[in-house]
């Protein structure tokens, strides 16, 4: 095998170990909340948004170690014992308990951090200037089609329920256990890469592009934050708000519950098209990533202006019960699937970019640049979830809208910067 058909393998199984970890992992999350809510076990306590914010809370500070545990452990050992804390997570909602709940929350936090920093390392490592547009496309693909599985069965086997009973519970999260696991076991698939460098060239080389890849560097940290808060804030929304407001609705009647299942399939239809389709066109493409950011900003606008009058105020903070408002037209559960799939397609936009842009600008440093873009990320995303126990959806929304404008703005600007540096010795336009 070729060592361009050994990264693209690499990059492939990459993507399928993902797949197989977030159908199980964005699954729990999308239905998490609204299974708490069903149980009649008066011990149990616990909190979906509470367990989110504190999984990203930890999260954000251990990402101030991951790289040095990636260095020392090896990203493909990192991203295996990771997986097994994510499939441990998951089957703790088989038994659920208060006190095992929070707990492997925090452990989580710490192989999330682990495992996002390896994924970052690896995807660069097998990638160069002419492919990360390529294989960033690829992964974030294979990554979101994650979404179909889980939700479709979630779709199927809960349609017409309007209480998730024990049984139901249990068969739905030992499946997912099992494959999160599986998921996990394929990341030892993955083949090392050999440095093919002299030391002579590699010395040759670092003088070549120091100037270009090191230099301007220092300063994108501050200017990407306010993209990361883009994806991050809207991680937060659809993976456990969005599906909770859908199921709380009453007038969704009968259906109310298997439509959360219905909404992350079109979630991952937008993110898998997104994905796809940017991946393909990245080598085409003329004008830098700042259109596919832009398309994005506009949709989850859209997205947003269409949930404000579809969805009540108080669904994401509704009792078990669920809410009997009305927003300013009567609920429709066409224009709610409808914007669960704008929400997948704009995620996609901002993300395949923003990969993208991570391993071309820190091509030589890739774990630890990933990782401090992590740490901003898992911050928003703790808060995110935080306030997600008390805000209306309105005011979700609102704080939605200024950040994703802002974060736009200052992604043009990085782009603009960095495709003005490079211009004289790369075909930055290609990337």
């Amino acid at each position: 095998m070729s060592p361009e058909s050994k990264k693209l393998f690499n990059i492939l199984i990459l993507g399928v170990s993902f797949m197989f970890i977030f159908t199980a992992f964005q699954t729990c999350g999308n239905i998490a909340q609204t299974v708490i809510t069903n149980l009649n076990n008066t011990e149990f306590h616990g909190s979906g948004y509470t367990s989110m914010s504190i999984i990203y809370g930890v999260f954000s500070a251990s990402n101030l170690i991951s790289p040095s545990v990636v260095a020392i452990v090896g990203p493909q050992l990192s991203m295996v014992i990771s997986g097994v804390f994510y499939s441990l997570y998951i089957a703790v909602f088989i038994q659920p308990s208060t006190w095992a709940f929070y707990t492997v929350s925090v452990f989580i936090g710490i192989a999330a951090a682990v495992l996002w920093t390896a994924q970052g390392n690896c995807l660069t490592v097998n990638s160069d200037e002419n492919s990360i547009g390529r294989n960033s496309g690829i992964f974030w693909a294979l990554l979101q089609s994650s979404l179909f599985f889980g939700n479709l069965y979630i779709y199927f086997a809960w349609q017409g329920k309007t209480h998730i009973s024990e049984s139901d519970r249990r068969t739905v999260f030992i499946a997912l256990t099992v494959i999160s696991l599986v998921g996990t076991v394929l990341f030892f698939l993955i083949r090392k890469q050999e440095d093919t460098k002299t030391p002579e060239e590699e010395d040759s080389t670092n003088e070549l592009q120091g100037d270009k890849l090191h230099k301007p560097n220092k300063k994108y940290p501050l200017q990407l934050a306010m993209i990361l808060l883009i994806c991050s804030l809207e991680l937060t929304f659809f993976t456990g708000v969005y599906g909770t407001c859908i199921g709380a609705v009453n007038r969704f009647g009968n259906e109310g519950k298997s439509l959360i299942g219905l909404s992350g399939i079109f979630i991952g239809v937008g993110e898998v098209l997104g994905g796809g389709i940017f991946g393909l066109v990245s080598k085409k493409n003329h004008f830098g990533r700042n259109p596919v950011v832009m398309l994005g900003i506009i949709v989850h606008f859209i997205a947003f202006y269409l949930i404000f009058f579809n969805i009540p105020n108080d669904a994401p903070i509704a009792p078990m019960e669920g809410t009997d408002y009305v927003a300013y037209m009567i609920p429709s559960k066409e224009v709610a699937i409808l914007c669960s799939f704008l929400l997948g397609l704009g995620d996609s936009c901002f993300n395949t970019q923003l990969l993208s842009i991570l391993g071309f600008l820190y091509s030589e440093d890739s774990a630890p640049a990933f990782a401090i873009f992590k740490f901003v990320q898992s911050i928003c995303a703790a808060v995110a979830y935080f306030y997600s126990n008390y805000f209306l959806l309105q005011w979700q929304l609102l704080i939605m809208v200024v950040v994703g404008f802002f974060g736009t703005v200052t992604f043009f600007v990085v782009e603009w910067e960095a495709a003005a540096f490079v211009a004289r010795g790369s075909d930055y336009s290609s990337i």
